[in-house]
């Protein structure tokens, strides 16, 4: 009798000792992650409030050049790789042919299907645009004109939807004539909606192609 009870009272131990080790620790918590943002854009997470979460973009981009580059991606195609307009321009970032060769691209059906070709083209055209407006950046970026705030960011979308020259007109107006594409959309309405990006790390190159980025 005395045996079993031993047995019982030691199993019983063994028990309470390894479910405490399922327990969770108290841990302390944060609700912030980074805040320290000068531009006003904030990382909230994580959150103790699962209401934080609720409705929530992800993933957050802030200003930095991922956002760019989708944000683009998505206005240009919805970010579709295989997308081709009624213009025939192709891609997620809707190149014409004649930009294609630019940057080194010659054979369509394989940009096409290349999504990684895609990635660098867009990197290798940006290169060669701030090559291009280089002197138009270095005068014009971090003024207003025409009520629009003038950054790179903004200068490069705007090459990008209608060529570096007509981002040079764009400027010669002051702002005051609405430069559009076949579609209607102007250089202006895109110098705005991607304004504030960071495009820094961006190298002008005038001999930019998908081979050398």
């Amino acid at each position: 009798m005395i045996k079993k009870w031993y047995f019982y009272t030691g199993l019983t131990i063994i028990i309470a000792f390894l479910s405490s080790g399922f327990k969770p620790f108290n841990l302390d918590t944060n609700t912030w992650f980074l805040v320290h943002e000068e531009d006003g854009s904030h990382y909230l997470f994580p959150s103790e409030k699962q209401e934080d979460y609720i409705n929530l973009n992800i993933p957050f981009t802030g200003n930095f050049f991922i956002g760019f580059r989708e944000a683009i991606g998505y206005r240009e195609s919805e970010s579709k790789y295989k997308k081709i307009n009624s213009l025939g321009y192709l891609g997620k970032y809707q190149f014409g042919i004649e930009t294609l060769k630019t940057v080194g691209v010659h054979n369509r059906s394989a940009f096409l299907n290349s999504p990684e070709m895609q990635e660098k083209a867009f990197i290798a055209l940006l290169a060669k645009n701030k090559w291009e407006l280089k002197k138009e950046i270095e005068k014009y970026a971090g003024t207003i004109m025409n009520g629009i705030h003038i950054t790179e960011s903004g200068i490069l979308a705007a090459a990008h939807l209608g060529g570096a020259g007509s981002v040079r007109k764009y400027f010669k107006n002051k702002g005051k004539r609405y430069f559009r594409d076949a579609y209607g959309t102007s250089i202006r309405s895109y110098m705005k909606a991607f304004g504030g990006y960071d495009t820094s790390f961006i190298v002008a190159d005038s001999n930019a192609t998908v081979k050398n980025i």
